[in-house]
């Protein structure tokens, strides 16, 4: 058993997989469902999906899809999009998913965070942070899939949502997602450093040398996966996959 989580996040828009770089450009990667079998026979821990054109779109989860994913999905779930009340928090819970995702809800409307977990717990309550650098290099979080500045630091903003009752934190670096050049380690370990609940690193794995920094060098609790659980090698073509359980113990524990 691995000591350090590592997830695979797959990003979901009009129902089928896609993956991006820097949140733009999502090329196609294939059908939910079926990478949802395939993971099962990888006996991945844990597995979270996003659904990236729920908030732009102003709709909220796409339960069809949601119920079809738990009903094939062996191993805990969570999910992302569009969730924008208490109601529809519970609506994917019930369908069987143990946490909830909150990105831009979370910034315009942060009593929800509280809302959720003092009903459900503090474990089921995600809080989704993506960061981008401006134009002077300054850290700055985004919302509505990046495309919203909220100019609010982005340790600042992680210890508010630990205070209203975020479980977790997934920290994703915009400038780093998808290129395969590795995390961005000085905002994981600035984040991670300052709050005490579990800081899940999102953004630019391209190796196992590169969760092994963000883990050792960063202090991130937990890794999550877009590209290299997606693709064969950058810049090749799509092969679901899971980093070899054996060589991820070795760089970790």
């Amino acid at each position: 058993m691995l000591r350090i989580r590592v997830i695979p996040v797959l990003l979901l828009k009009n129902q089928v997989l896609v993956k991006t770089v820097n949140f733009r450009k999502p090329g196609y990667i294939g059908d939910p469902i079926n990478t949802c079998r395939i993971f099962n026979e990888l006996e991945v821990d844990e597995l979270s999906f996003l659904d990236i054109t729920a908030s732009s779109e102003k709709r909220g989860p796409n339960l069809e899809i949601l119920k079809e994913i738990s009903s094939e999905c062996f191993m805990p779930l969570s999910y992302g999009g569009g969730i924008s009340s208490l109601e529809q928090a519970e609506s994917v819970f019930k369908i069987g998913f143990e946490k909830v995702i909150l990105n831009t809800a979370s910034l315009v409307k942060p009593e929800l965070i509280t809302e959720i977990s003092r009903i459900f717990g503090s474990q089921a309550v995600v809080v989704a942070i993506d960061v981008k650098k401006n134009f002077w290099g300054k850290y700055q979080v985004h919302g509505l899939n990046g495309t919203e500045n909220h100019k609010y630091d982005p340790v600042q903003w992680a210890l508010k949502v630990e205070e209203l009752g975020a479980g977790e934190i997934l920290l994703t670096s915009i400038d780093q997602e998808g290129t395969w050049k590795g995390f961005d380690i000085d905002l994981v370990k600035k984040v991670s450093q300052h709050c005490t609940i579990p800081v899940i690193a999102h953004g630019g794995a391209g190796s196992l040398d590169h969760i092994k920094d963000v883990v050792k060098s960063a202090g991130a609790s937990a890794v999550a996966l877009g590209s290299l659980v997606v693709y064969q090698q950058k810049g090749m073509g799509v092969l679901v996959n899971f980093p070899d359980r054996e060589e991820l113990t070795k760089v970790l524990n």
